[in-house]
């Protein structure tokens, strides 16, 4: 009998969870369309390339709504039991709250372990085309801190200088190699100037460049037009190649935890601040987590009451909870970015309060 019964929760949660799904992508769509109408239209974009970034677009709407549909597919599951007297049944049987409830933990755990992997490596390559096409054919999310003025110590004793960097054709502009003197570090041995730094795809090619050697007092010029970087001799090689430039744009929605956590490793050994970035990273676990945190207090709410829910009022209930969570995280997030929460209590703190009250809830209400 109970086999019968899980069965049956977990077919009835699977349809409302993937009917939720769909109808909520197919809004987002609709909503960011009619935002993006106009700049589609102004940059000309054919109906390949909208198709395309709204196929990029998808991931990370799953990733923010999976929550929600979990949520939703609990409280239609549940509710329309309990309105059925479906759960009465149930209890007369003698199933307990607790195993009443595995067959929706079962599949917030199955869930939660598929978005520990589906957020952590398909949307990060999802984000970076997206983002890549909104900022080369929209014209949005540009990070111009991200793609001037960079600085890179190539070699213990190489510098990297470029003053701008062209992500749309893997072009450097303005580069400036600086070479050191082994033993002492603090004498320039060579310097390498150049307009443009083009990458080929396998190597750097330079244009307009002007090499410049310098011993004891004298300084020797050499000019090229365009010369690969591996035939100028006397430079260190050069392991510099374009994504660790486009890296230093990237937003947390475009790296995975191990992009993500280097990331924040580079600006530690920079001495700059890391709450904001630290934030992120634990979010990015915490919140693959939030679909059982949810389903825990779905049921919390679905069994707890003895009077019938309609389905609009299901529904209502869990985008108002849905709100509720997504505003906690949101502004306990901010704590966390200014430096007044631990980045690690302030990513888990929203998925500890709503399981707490679910979990005391339950504990007080029986179905």
């Amino acid at each position: 009998m109970f086999k019968q019964i899980d069965r049956y929760i977990i077919f009835q949660f699977v349809k409302n969870f993937l009917f939720a799904l769909l109808c909520f992508i197919l809004i987002f769509i609709l909503v960011n369309l009619f935002e993006n109408l106009d700049k589609f239209i102004d940059n000309k974009l054919p109906f390949t390339a909208v198709l395309t970034y709204y196929l990029y677009f998808i991931p990370e709407i799953i990733r923010l709504i999976t929550p929600i549909a979990a949520l939703l597919a609990t409280l239609f599951t549940a509710g329309r039991m309990v309105n059925s007297n479906e759960t009465t049944a149930i209890k007369n049987a003698g199933v307990s709250l607790v195993r009443f409830m595995m067959p929706f933990l079962a599949m917030g755990l199955l869930i939660t372990a598929g978005a520990l992997y589906f957020n952590n490596w398909i949307v990060p390559e999802a984000n970076k085309k997206l983002f890549f096409m909104e900022r080369n054919s929209l014209g949005k999310n540009k990070t111009v801190a991200g793609l001037n003025r960079l600085y890179f110590q190539d070699t213990k004793n190489q510098l990297i200088l470029i003053d701008q960097f062209r992500e749309s054709d893997m072009t450097a502009l303005k580069v400036s190699i600086q070479l050191y003197d082994a033993d002492s570090l603090n004498h320039m041995v060579k310097r390498l100037d150049a307009e443009q730094m083009k990458w080929d795809g396998k190597t750097w090619q330079l244009v307009n460049a002007s090499e410049r050697s310098f011993r004891d007092s004298s300084e020797q010029l050499t000019t090229y037009k365009e010369i690969p970087m591996a035939d100028v001799k006397g430079f260190n090689k050069v392991n510099l190649v374009p994504s660790q430039i486009t890296r230093r744009q990237l937003k947390p929605d475009e790296m995975n935890y191990g992009e993500l956590e280097e990331f924040i490793v580079s600006l530690k050994k920079g001495g700059q601040d890391t709450d904001r970035q630290m934030v992120d990273f634990y979010s990015k676990i915490s919140f693959s987590f939030s679909s059982i945190i949810v389903i825990i207090f779905g049921i919390s709410i679905s069994t707890g009451s003895k009077r019938r829910k309609g389905l609009a009022l299901q529904f209502g209930i869990s985008i108002l909870v849905s709100f509720v969570y997504l505003g906690f995280v949101k502004i306990s997030q901010s704590f966390g970015y200014n430096g007044d929460l631990n980045p690690l209590f302030t990513a888990w703190l929203a998925n500890i309060v709503f399981a707490g009250f679910g979990t005391i809830n339950l504990y007080f209400k029986s179905y």
